[in-house]
């Protein structure tokens, strides 16, 4: 997981956590995860599942499509650097749906314009009419669907890098994409209210 999506966490999710939440975390960075340390709330019940079992993970999947967790359980579910890697994304989305209280959140980061990178798979980048659309096919109202990069720090940069970018540029055109190498990180982040 990278800085701009714990920034983009902490500006958009974080004031929706309050005193005696029960959070589940899918696959976190590791326990206890950065998203859960951001928000900093003891009171809070603050659970994992991941699809390879752990000391510190509450839940394991069979499989990314069904979870070991009744209906309604948790007032907020929340993945961070997740659904890029789940290949059946809308039918991930109404698991999530299906464990989170009517009124709960369910919340997502993915990045943007990070590189390919299989884990096992890489399948997503996710923009905010993608999030609205499949918060409208799961049952929740969008509370947030937004992408930004908050964190100014270049990605993946060789250190040989302004003078490769002159010269590829030059080859390649001005505005040739380079795939290696992104100016800044942009994350995607959504926020979707369960009804009922």
């Amino acid at each position: 997981m990278h800085p701009n999506s714990w920034m983009i966490f902490e500006k958009h999710a974080k004031r929706l956590f309050k005193p005696g939440m029960r959070v589940l975390e899918i696959a976190p960075d590791k326990v206890p995860s950065i998203y859960q340390k951001i928000v900093n709330e003891p009171s809070i019940q603050w659970e994992f599942l991941d699809l390879v079992p752990g000391d510190k993970i509450t839940y394991v999947a069979t499989t990314e499509y069904s979870f070991p967790i009744p209906d309604n359980t948790f007032d907020m579910v929340v993945s961070g650097n997740v659904i890029e890697h789940v290949k059946k994304i809308w039918t991930w989305m109404h698991e999530l749906t299906r464990i989170t209280k009517p009124g709960g959140y369910v919340v997502t980061v993915n990045p943007v314009n990070w590189a390919y990178h299989a884990n096992p798979v890489d399948c997503w980048r996710i923009f905010p009419e993608g999030a609205r659309a499949l918060h409208e096919e799961c049952g929740l109202t969008t509370i947030v669907a937004e992408y930004e990069h908050l964190d100014p720090t270049p990605m993946n940069q060789p250190k040989a890098y302004p003078l490769l970018k002159q010269g590829l540029r030059k080859l390649l055109g001005k505005t040739a994409y380079i795939p290696w190498y992104c100016e800044a990180a942009i994350d995607t982040v959504s926020i979707g209210r369960k009804r009922g």
